[in-house]
């Protein structure tokens, strides 16, 4: 088995592992000696990574709880059990909570929240051991809210407390928890996130400025997996805010507040898709 400080030879099942954080991170931890399985919604991409890497892939729902038991025990059984489990897969879109798309409001939830349940439930059985570890990845929406971001936040904030709780009933098995917080890194799903015409208004400048490399969030994953922390966080700036929540919140409101009129009408007769296309009939008879 190995060592907790050592990623050779540790198998690791990653979610949403197709394109951005999944893919670069199975990436990462195939050159620092790690046996990686994949699963995504994407089967192209997912099979152009995974060939890269001579991993074994599988294409998964993960807000279909039966598509996520098949996936992680298939490649618990392919990588003769599993070490690490990072729950990764997520979607986004802009949101007016009144004035929205609710069907936008359920998929973010299934997707981000229920996923993240569906995958740590299944993992669980094959992490529980002294060298387990389960990363769910959330964000500095979980503590930090913004106007059209209503659905990402709750569902990330969900998250967090899933990874709190889990974190304490694993405990006696061994196996630990780690919840990491991201702001937004240069992904595709960062990119299709900011490409409407609210959040041009909304963020005025170029918001390709504000966002962090995606190396920043995977260095951080890899650490984090090393020493299977508690919290992960991509960029630093996000550590001090966690504990500090209330202010930050009450900042970013009257930062942003004068904008918001402004914005409202404009996210109100927008149509805009989550930001991986989602195919649920067509998943769940598959």
């Amino acid at each position: 088995m190995a060592t907790t400080h050592d990623l050779s030879g540790r198998r690791v099942f990653i979610t949403g592992a197709a394109r951005g954080i999944g893919a670069a991170l199975a990436q990462r931890l195939t050159e620092r000696g790690a046996r990686v399985a994949l699963a995504g919604l994407e089967p192209e991409l997912l099979a152009e990574v995974a060939g890269g890497l001579d991993a074994p892939w599988w294409r998964c729902d993960v807000g279909d709880r039966v598509q996520v038991e098949h996936a992680v025990d298939a490649a618990a059984k392919a990588l003769g059990g599993l070490d690490v489990v990072v729950a990764n897969a997520g979607v986004a879109a802009q949101l007016p909570i009144v004035a929205g798309d609710p069907r936008i409001f359920e998929q973010t939830v299934r997707v981000n929240l229920l996923g993240n349940y569906y995958t740590a439930r299944a993992a669980g059985p094959h992490v529980g051991h002294g060298s387990g570890y389960v990363v769910l990845v959330s964000s500095l929406a979980a503590a930090v809210h913004l106007p059209l971001m209503g659905a990402y936040s709750v569902s990330k904030a969900g998250v967090e407390a899933l990874g709190n709780s889990l974190r304490q009933e694993l405990r006696p098995t061994g196996a630990r928890v780690g919840v990491a917080y991201f702001a937004e890194l240069e992904t595709d799903m960062t990119r299709r996130g900011f490409d409407t015409e609210a959040a041009r208004k909304f963020l005025p400048g170029s918001v390709v400025t504000k966002v962090t490399p995606l190396r920043v969030g995977i260095d951080a994953l890899e650490r984090g997996i090393t020493n299977r922390s508690r919290i992960i966080v991509a960029p630093g700036y996000i550590r001090p805010i966690l504990p500090f929540r209330a202010v930050a919140q009450r900042v970013v409101e009257l930062a942003v507040g004068r904008r918001v009129g402004a914005v409202m009408p404009i996210a109100e007769r927008e149509i805009v898709d989550l930001t991986t296309p989602q195919i649920v009939e067509e998943q769940a008879s598959s």
